[in-house]
């Protein structure tokens, strides 16, 4: 798996290949792990530098994520004993790189295991802010120097604390409230509680049998923040609508709800088989279209989705995998992209139709500042904030900003663009 995520494949791609066949205890067992060491990547290395002479970059790449695994185990996962972690990680070493480097994990691991990760090993929140975050943290630098540019200290502090927590498990009822859905889950033996604010979303309990969940209620797992964007996009009875990167077709879905016709697009009919999946399980009816959303084969439509690729700076605690990928370099490339989707879509909105943008992204330049741009480069569209949100997930302008520091839920942002002529 390791080798898989350092080619470039998401974290969870790479579990979903490992994990298929394993027993459940087993399954969940090497997702803790995994998503874990992932998780706090940062903390853990700065633990093991402490203990590592000459540094971390004199190790193999193997034998470093072998020690990574066994600091998690011993810190952070109580059901291992500290012996069978140390002789685990010792064992792999050995088989990755030999005897001597085997020495050299059980020595390192066994100082971790007696220094534990006590605050006082780490840089101090107060005086040295930064890099407490790069390590106990565990957030690249360059991620935290661009937050504490635009946050204050303890914003940067709750936005890192969550990203390092666990995501919770949500449901978006379709064709039902979120009251209801509870209830029928209850009935059903599963524990749920409804989120409210301001979203129709349902809580399911760590641990809960999705499969068992969405045969008891026709729904979507989706985080409330992608549910606040489709309640924002303000889709009326009667529109014809057009999602353009639709994969996995949870926000498509959600726009049928009220939408005389929908149709679904990505560039790729591998991610579109998601989407007829989600299709078929929840028997919305949506057509299909292979086609690349900078070049929409479609007449002028009521209403275009672009859910752009973006950064996934606000998908963090989900996707703990990302802040190791990304670089700097990435969101200049993904702005381009994201330029060049929004140019193309704008033709296929019809005049007084809505073209609605959406990320889940934190960073500015992928989002209100992209739309500044669009609307530099369109003067036929118009920025027209939705009443269908609570106020106050909308910023000074009127475009939909969920901030995981204040909401709890994952990040999104989102602007309705109106065609005025």
């Amino acid at each position: 798996m390791r080798q898989d995520v350092a080619r470039g494949l998401r974290l969870d791609l790479a579990f979903a290949r490992v994990a298929g066949g394993l027993h459940p205890r087993d399954r969940a067992f090497v997702h803790e792990l995994s998503f874990g060491v992932s998780r706090l990547r940062g903390r853990l290395d700065h633990l093991l530098a402490m203990r590592v002479k000459g540094g971390l970059g004199r190790l193999d790449p193997d034998v470093l994520e072998v020690l990574r695994l066994g600091v998690y185990q011993l810190l952070y996962m109580d059901g291992v004993p500290v012996y069978a972690a140390i002789s685990q990680a010792v064992d792999q070493t050995r088989a990755v790189a030999g005897k001597g480097a085997s020495g050299l994990a059980n020595a390192v691991l066994r100082r971790v295991a007696e220094a534990g990760a006590e605050p006082a090993l780490f840089p101090s929140l107060v005086a040295e802010p930064a890099r407490y975050f790069r390590t106990w943290g565990s957030h690249p630098g360059w991620l935290v120097d661009r937050w504490l540019a635009r946050w204050d200290v303890p914003s940067v502090d709750r936005l890192v604390t969550g990203n390092n927590g666990r995501p919770s498990l949500t449901l978006v009822p379709l064709r039902t409230s979120a009251k209801e859905a509870v209830a029928a889950l209850v009935a059903a033996g599963a524990e749920a509680t409804a989120v409210g604010r301001g979203t129709e979303c349902v809580e399911l309990a760590p641990g809960t049998d999705v499969r068992r969940a969405l045969s008891v209620v026709d729904g979507m797992i989706q985080d409330p923040a992608a549910h606040l964007v489709t309640r924002y996009a303000e889709v009326a009875e009667g529109m014809c609508v057009a999602d353009l990167c639709a994969a996995p077709g949870g926000k498509a879905v959600a726009l049928a709800e009220t939408a005389t016709y929908t149709v679904a697009g990505d560039r790729s009919r591998l991610r579109l088989k998601r989407v007829r999946e989600n299709l078929r399980r929840t028997g919305s009816r949506i057509g299909l279209m292979v086609a690349d959303a900078a070049a929409p084969p479609i007449r002028p439509v009521d209403a275009v989705l672009v859910d752009a690729p973006c950064s996934g700076t606000g998908t963090l605690r989900r996707h703990p995998d990302g802040r190791w990928r990304l670089s700097a370099d990435d969101i200049d490339t993904l702005v381009v992209l994201q330029r060049r989707l929004l140019d193309g879509a704008a033709p296929a909105v019809k005049v007084g139709g809505i073209l609605i943008y959406s990320t889940c992204t934190l960073e500015p330049e992928e989002n209100e500042e992209q739309v500044a741009a669009f609307l530099g480069r369109h003067p036929r569209f118009r920025l027209e904030p939705s009443g269908a949100v609570p106020a106050h997930y909308l910023d000074a302008s009127g475009h939909l900003y969920v901030l995981p520091q204040d909401s709890g839920f994952d990040g999104a942002f989102a602007a309705r663009l109106r065609r005025v002529g």
